[in-house]
Parts: C-alpha cells; structure tokens; sequence
C-alpha cells in the first residue's frame, strides 16, 4: 500500500519552512482507496515568490486547521505504508519537521517518483513534475497546489509501476511491509483479489516471484491453484505469502506481459518454457511457374514465416477457412495433393491457377491480400484494445514490423504524437513467442482497432 504526498510550504530557511496545504491519497497500486486534503495554517509568514507561485495567502489560511489538529489524521492515512512523492526528500523532510516540533517521532519507507522515473524512463528533457508529466501527455490541473501535483504524481506512479517489468518496486513494498511477513490464511489472500482480466503475481515472504500467471477471472484462477491437489499447487499453497497483480483490461497485454515477466524472473514454479509456445507456421515460396504457394510446415526460425500456429491441425484449420474467403486453390496452398486439377476447380471453387488456367498475376493479387492482412512485416501500426477502465485504452505499438511495447491511455492525442506514445509505452523485447501471440489474437479478433502510423 501507498501514500502519494505532496506539500505546499511557507518557504524560508531550511527546516524553518511550514506546510500550507497538503495531499495524501492512498493508493493500493490499482486505485485511489483513501485521500486526506487540506489547507494547514503554518502560524508564520510565506514568502512573497511561494504565494505568486501557488496562489495560497496568509488571509486564506487564517482559519485553516493547524499542523497538529490534522497531524492524527496524517498519521493513520500513511500508517503501514510506503509514502511516495516527486522528490520525496523534501516532502518527508518537511513532514518529520512538523511532527518533530510535536515531540513525535514520524518514520515511513519513501519512495521517489523523480528517480524512479530516471531510472525507468530515461533520456527525458526535465524530470521536474510539470514538464515530465507534460511530456508523457498526464493531464494535471492545479499546478502547484497539493492536490493537483499529488493527482499528477498518482498517475505518474501508476506509469512507473507498469514499465517497472522486473517488479523492483512491488517486490521491495512486500518486503519493506512487516503485515505481510507472517504468511496469511490463503482464503484471506484469494478474498482480496478481484475478478478481472490481467497478469497475477505469486510471491514469498521475502517479496520474490514464485509463479506468474494470466488470467480473464484473477480470482477464480488463483482459487484453483489454491485449492488443487497437484504437486505443484501444493507447493504454492505452502511457499506463497502474497498474491500481487496487474489489471490489464485486454486480454492480449495479459498474454504479452505474462510472457515477459515469466522470461525476465524465472519463477521456480512455472514450468521450464518450451523453446517456443509455437510449433507450426505458414511459409509462402514463388513457384517455377510464378504462383505464390502456401503451406503450413513446422515452425524453423531461420525462415521467415506469415503467421504462427500452437499445433499443425490450427494452422490447416486456419488455411482452409482462408482458401474459402479468398477463393484460394488448393493444390498451390498444400491442402490437396495431386498432379492435375485440384478438387475446388472440379466444383468451380477454384479459378484454375492450379492448371495454370488464372495468370500467377490474378491469383497472386488475391494471395497478397491475405498475407497483408495476417503479416504485420514492416508495417507502422498501433493495435487498440479495451484499457483497465471504461475511459482508458490499451495500445500495442508495431514499428517497421517489429513490436516495440505496450501502454495505457486516456486521450486520443496521446496516441496521435508519436513522441508521447513512445514514452507512454513501455518497451518490451520482440521475440517469436510475442510475435505469435500478436499474430494469433490479430486473426481471433477481427474487430480490434489498427491504427496505421505514416512511414
């Protein structure tokens, strides 16, 4: 659990400053469970340039609360949490000043959004709060009030946790959180998980990753593993501590995440990965006589293929539903072995390519439709799917043909200019097992939303 923190002070010498107005929101890593906000009056002057900066006045603050009658409220809000904040040094300095002036000693783990986001997004021009969130196209209103920057830098945090894909922060809160050292009753852990698409995250005590999975109900899946009587959901109900997740809202950044996170952890509890979640693909050759032939043969990286296919008979199925839809032959797509017509041309199906009745001209413009529409080869193109929220949408960035990542956004705009997409998305590695598993939900999903980018 978090507190996102901000503060608005007097100004002056260090440690002489007072709060003006603070923010709190609590937030549980997916929503806002908790806020605390208030104007506070500091029983001194503020400077001149903090009151032009942030609008807050010594008339405005003369019946605002002081530090010490919100001080109880302040503590039970970030009690057992990890209290975050842009430039978290100085928000925590402040906080322990006041408290300290009470004769109360106010201890937190912190952590900084400002090197976090050095550390996950880097090369950025500023990583001041207005010009960084500005840059990642995070709308703020407010600016230099305690709410308004303590908002911005929850959605901030919220970025920061999706590209954090090593799970650095999440594993380092679970160990820092003494509540979760003692291992919980497992039906507590499966009550508290929601039932929702995305990637869930077994850990032990210690906050390490034992077992990562994906699912469209997190907290049916991970009642069967709790509740299963195999060796190795035994060893989960024995080993696991805490349950952590991501909501992903589509699907298919279930699919892309699980499979990185599984690749970039190593969980002693998933199964050794096969080589490749693929077996099969399809493979186009130019024949002598200038036909463009299909065929589906087992999957060989070093040839480059069209679409990929979990099993032989997913990837005949899938052919002979395209044979239909683009009036294929099936002699020259490897459905129908013969040496003269194939059977389609007998029940005229088939425009004769396969007696070189149709010019490899007609026939090979029809084949080239296909392998257009399931082959994203060197096309720019964001794929659009359902987001985490009603408002928010999921985009799968493709460049040059090669999957770059993934990211979540609000506004269209977003999207629209590259420079914001690409640093709202985070990178992932393009690798077969994700390239097939974009191919494979590309074809299942025919009313997903492409967006194509100009070359």
């Amino acid at each position: 659990m978090y507190t996102i923190v901000d503060i608005e002070t007097t100004g002056g010498k260090f440690n002489e400053e007072g709060i003006t107005e603070i923010a709190i929101y609590k937030y549980n890593g997916h929503e806002v469970v908790d806020q605390f906000i208030s104007l506070v009056n500091p029983e001194r002057d503020i400077q001149p340039f903090v009151v032009n900066l942030t609008g807050i006045n010594s008339k405005m603050l003369r019946n605002a609360p002081k530090f010490y009658e919100v001080a109880k409220r302040i503590v039970e809000i970030t009690e057992d949490t990890i209290l975050v904040a842009h430039n978290a040094q100085f928000d925590y300095r402040i906080l322990k000043t006041e408290f300290k002036r009470l004769g109360f000693q106010f201890e937190r783990e912190t952590l900084c959004t400002v090197e976090l986001a050095k550390d996950l997004i880097p090369d950025q021009k500023s990583y001041s709060l207005g010009k960084l969130v500005r840059s990642l196209g995070i709308p703020v209103t407010d600016r230099h009030r305690a709410s308004g920057d303590a908002l911005a830098t929850v959605k901030l945090f919220k970025l920061l946790l999706d590209k954090d894909t090593n799970k650095t922060i999440i594993k380092e809160s679970i160990r820092k959180e003494p509540k979760f050292q003692m291992e919980p009753r497992l039906i507590d852990i499966v009550d508290n998980l929601p039932s929702i698409t995305g990637v869930y995250y077994m850990h032990k005590a210690d906050g390490e990753i034992i077992y990562i999975g994906k699912s469209k109900n997190i907290k049916n899946r991970v009642n069967q593993h709790f509740t299963g009587t195999t060796p190795k959901s035994k060893k989960m109900q024995t080993l696991v501590a805490r349950v952590t997740y991501e909501s992903t809202g589509s699907e298919l950044v279930a699919l892309l995440k699980e499979s990185e996170a599984i690749k970039q952890n190593k969980p002693i509890l998933n199964r050794a990965l096969r080589r490749s979640i693929f077996t099969h693909a399809l493979y186009s050759f130019t024949d002598h006589h200038g036909y463009i032939n299909l065929t589906i043969d087992k999957a060989d990286g070093r040839k480059e293929n069209v679409t990929t296919f979990s099993t032989r008979q997913s990837g005949r199925h899938f052919l002979e539903k395209m044979v239909e839809q683009f009036e294929l032959c099936q002699k020259l797509s490897g459905l129908y072995k013969t040496k003269t017509s194939c059977f389609h041309y007998d029940v005229k199906k088939c425009e004769g390519a396969c007696i070189e009745k149709e010019t490899p001209e007609q026939y090979n413009h029809r084949v080239g439709k296909l392998l257009n529409k399931y082959s994203y080869k060197n096309q720019n193109m964001v794929i659009i799917d359902r987001g985490r929220q009603i408002e928010e949408r999921c985009a799968i960035l493709i460049q040059n043909g090669v999957f770059k990542g993934l990211g979540f956004y609000n506004l269209n705009y977003q999207i629209n200019n590259i420079e914001i997409l690409e640093s709202i998305i985070t990178p992932m590695e393009n690798n077969r097992d994700q390239q097939h598993i974009i191919q494979s939900y590309l074809r299942k999903n025919k009313r997903l939303k492409i967006l194509q980018l100009d070359n």
